[in-house]
């Protein structure tokens, strides 16, 4: 199975991202074997390059830890380090636009809350 990949942006970070996903939701824990690069490969369907480079940056990053001829392990401290980046990206790059766009069409804070919970009630409803 051929997964398909966004073209803004490198291949090799939207593995790792896919990576730092399942850190993120828990499916990966403290100590866990990462999927190795083959497995993620014959998964993507990618270079072996492709695949090493953005699990290399995960090792470099302290997310993932090698253990030489065993493989890659996810490293204590690893999902709140993740998450903490996240909410500094989230603020950075989603609210900074937003609030900037609210600013423009003159939205009081208020309605912009409100926005923002109705948005959130319809995707959990599926709406």
């Amino acid at each position: 199975m051929t997964q398909h990949f966004k073209s803004d942006k490198p291949i090799f970070i939207q593995i790792r991202e896919k990576v730092e996903d399942q850190i993120v939701r828990g499916s990966l824990k403290e100590g866990d074997q990462a999927p190795s690069t083959t497995q993620l490969v014959n998964f993507y369907k990618v270079n072996h390059v492709t695949a090493a480079k953005g699990m290399n940056q995960l090792v470099e990053a302290g997310i993932l830890y090698k253990k030489r001829g065993i493989g890659m392990f996810v490293a204590e401290g690893a999902q709140q380090k993740l998450l903490q980046k996240r909410k500094e990206n989230f603020a950075s790059v989603y609210l900074k636009s937003m609030i900037l766009e609210a600013e423009k069409l003159n939205l009081s804070e208020a309605e912009l809350f409100n926005l923002i919970k109705k948005t959130k009630e319809e995707l959990h409803n599926g709406s």
